[in-house]
């Protein structure tokens, strides 16, 4: 049976990175895939596309396709084994994006093993969220403000100290939440017209979330 391979959809603050540790413990050998991340550690670099990157994110602002897609690919080519699924946490957020994807999958010989999960929030949740959700200045790990999470002082990875993330400022969060509507939502019906996107209750405990998905994907 060939590896099965997740995509975490949702607005930003939805819990998609809490909820890929789970899956990655869950499922034990799945290739992370976080696109915050990657192009955070772009726009730490001295060079013209990382300076591009970091205006980029501080307006929280839409990177290219061909980025994104460029970023991904160079991860999947060079470290994803036979064995191992791949968990995306942070995509797809357009169309081509989705489209390049399958294309991907497909040309790897694993059809319909990429499942795409949205995480449903409403964008008033979302705001709430993204005020007060913090980052660890040691890991770089994010503390969404939801649970237990809430009572942190400290990050519960490797003790650092938390920060408020400099991209969560007021004019960044609108424009997120704002693409989200405009492009987001023509990726989820892609998905829905091929019957494939599974929707969970994200405003529900961590573990009711997590519970819901794995139902919902049978395991």
């Amino acid at each position: 049976m060939k590896p099965l391979s997740f995509a975490l959809i949702g607005r930003s603050g939805c819990g998609k990175g809490t909820q890929a540790e789970l899956l990655q413990k869950h499922f034990g050998n799945l290739f992370y895939l976080q696109t915050g991340g990657l192009l955070r550690e772009l726009a730490k670099l001295d060079t013209l596309a990382g300076k591009s990157a970091k205006q980029i994110m501080h307006e929280g602002k839409l990177f290219p396709d061909f980025m994104i897609i460029g970023l991904w690919m160079r991860e999947l080519n060079v470290n994803v084994k036979e064995d191992q699924g791949v968990l995306f946490d942070g995509a797809f957020r357009r169309l081509i994006e989705a489209k390049q994807a399958d294309e991907y999958f497909n040309f790897l010989g694993r059809e319909n093993t990429l499942i795409p999960i949205l995480i449903d929030i409403s964008k008033q949740e979302a705001i709430d969220r993204l005020t007060k959700r913090r980052i660890c200045k040691g890991c770089a790990k994010i503390i969404p403000y939801i649970g237990e999470y809430k009572k942190l002082e400290k990050c519960d990875n490797c003790g650092g100290e938390l920060l408020h993330r400099p991209d969560d400022n007021p004019e960044a969060i609108n424009n997120r939440l704002a693409y989200f509507d405009k492009e987001v939502l023509e990726v989820l019906d892609y998905y829905k017209k091929g019957n494939r996107l599974i929707t969970v209750n994200g405003e529900q405990s961590i573990e009711k979330v997590f519970e819901d998905i794995l139902k919902a994907v049978k395991q």
